[in-house]
């Protein structure tokens, strides 16, 4: 099943994501999970929060293989770090669900990156963000895992949890920039922007 993703002006894309109950069926969090994988591929992106698709709940998804070339000599993107040295693995492709995570560390000199968001269809803007990240987070079989990414992998990462933060990529940008950006996410709100994918836009629906 595909979700339409909701467009920057709902209030669940603001709003602090709450943890998924312990209690909840395994074939209802698998489902939720894989049909979250179909809306992201459909809408040719590398990453999903549950708010883009209207759940107010701590889970987002996401598939780096796209963005992320790796050698033949690269190491798991996703081996904890050195203790002795706290140097961060070599990045591959990254492909899972991400249950109730909790960032636990952001490190490194930030750098610089051009994004954009499926609920902000047609704006891109370059974002700092630390190149090393520690996650404490859940898979789909609810075990728990504390785990280094690196690279492209923790910046999708960084991007996607700032969802569940309520926090959206623009939040990030100068005041001057976020001022300029104004006037077209009032539009996108509205549904006045070109996209390819299924969307909500929460101004045209609050108007019928």
């Amino acid at each position: 099943m595909v979700y339409p993703i909701v467009a920057v002006g709902d209030q669940v894309l603001k709003t602090r994501a709450k943890d998924l109950p312990a209690d909840l069926p395994a074939a209802e969090l698998n489902e939720l999970v894989q049909n979250m994988f179909e809306t992201m591929y459909s809408a040719h992106g590398v990453g999903l929060a549950a708010p883009q698709i209207g759940r107010g709940i701590r889970l987002f998804v996401m598939d780096s293989g796209p963005m992320v070339e790796p050698d033949e000599d690269d190491e798991p993107t996703t081996e904890p770090l050195d203790a002795a040295t706290q140097m961060a693995p070599a990045e591959l492709p990254v492909r899972r669900a991400f249950i109730n995570p909790q960032m636990l560390s952001e490190t490194g000199e930030e750098w610089g990156f051009e994004e954009g968001c499926l609920s902000i269809p047609g704006i891109r803007e370059l974002v700092q963000r630390c190149p090393n990240i520690v996650l404490r987070y859940e898979d789909e079989n609810r075990q728990l895992h504390e785990e280094a990414f690196t690279g492209m992998a923790a910046r999708i990462i960084q991007h996607e949890y700032d969802h569940l933060e309520g926090i959206l990529f623009t939040d990030k940008l100068s005041a001057f920039k976020k001022q300029l950006l104004k006037g077209k996410l009032a539009r996108i709100s509205k549904g006045d922007v070109k996209h390819d994918y299924r969307m909500k836009f929460p101004v045209a629906a609050g108007r019928r």
